[in-house]
């Protein structure tokens, strides 16, 4: 299985970050996608940006997949401590991405 991991971007914005990781489905009947934001950038981000979660514990953030870019919001999981994205269908369908498809996904915490 792979394991998502990230580079924090030292040149560019200190919110901003790049992680490869892979679309996953989560095992219910709504057929939601997600991609998982790796443990230690969870870890960063919770620390730095914490203050600003809102509803559910979820942070306001900006994605970027491919050359799609959308406003969205990024919502912790319990069980795995970590942060989840999910991907909508017309974003999904955009970029032609998949369950099991590695992606790169550029992630701008909104401040």
């Amino acid at each position: 299985m792979f394991e998502p991991f990230a580079i924090i971007f030292s040149s560019v914005k200190y919110n901003e970050y790049k992680i490869d990781t892979v679309v996953w489905l989560y095992p219910g009947m709504a057929g939601w996608h997600f991609v998982t934001i790796p443990e230690d950038v969870s870890t960063d981000i919770k620390k730095q940006f914490g203050d600003l979660k809102r509803g559910w514990g979820s942070l306001p953030v900006k994605a970027s997949i491919g050359k799609t870019t959308w406003e969205t919001s990024i919502f912790p999981d319990k069980e795995t401590k970590v942060y989840l994205l999910p991907l909508k269908a017309d974003i999904r369908k955009k970029e032609r991405v998949f369950v099991d498809n590695k992606v790169t996904l550029i992630l701008e915490i909104k401040i």
